[in-house]
């Protein structure tokens, strides 16, 4: 599961405020083989650009290499590259079609603990 803190190392090396998550090495190589098994699948890409702009659009996991996969959009027909932590930090997100449905490459983000608050 991604964004577990289960990594001792990675634990060690960062200071987290509670209900911070960080992305170890093993998310990236979970999502990574994810993805290689997924090539030629249809997703869909959702993502921000900017200004309460965002997009969706239909695509196709062309090629997956060590640091970015490739996709290539169904509208224009125009390959775009993404990181694999551009996935794990939610800047984009994936849905993968299985023949039925589209559903999230990675789990949903957990809804964050509200905080306390002292007057």
């Amino acid at each position: 599961m991604f964004f577990d803190i289960k990594c001792r190392k990675c634990y060690n090396q960062a200071i987290l405020r509670e209900g911070d998550s960080m992305i170890c090495r093993s998310d990236i190589a979970n999502l990574k083989t994810d993805i290689l098994q997924k090539e030629g699948q249809k997703i869909i890409v959702k993502g921000s650009l900017g200004r309460s702009k965002a997009f969706e659009k239909e695509a196709t996991i062309e090629k997956a290499y060590p640091n970015i996969f490739v996709v290539k959009y169904e509208e224009n027909n125009r390959n775009v590259t993404y990181s694999y932590t551009d996935v794990l930090t939610r800047t984009v997100e994936v849905e993968v079609f299985d023949g039925e449905s589209y559903s999230p490459l990675i789990p949903p983000a957990p809804e964050p603990k509200p905080r306390k608050t002292s007057l």
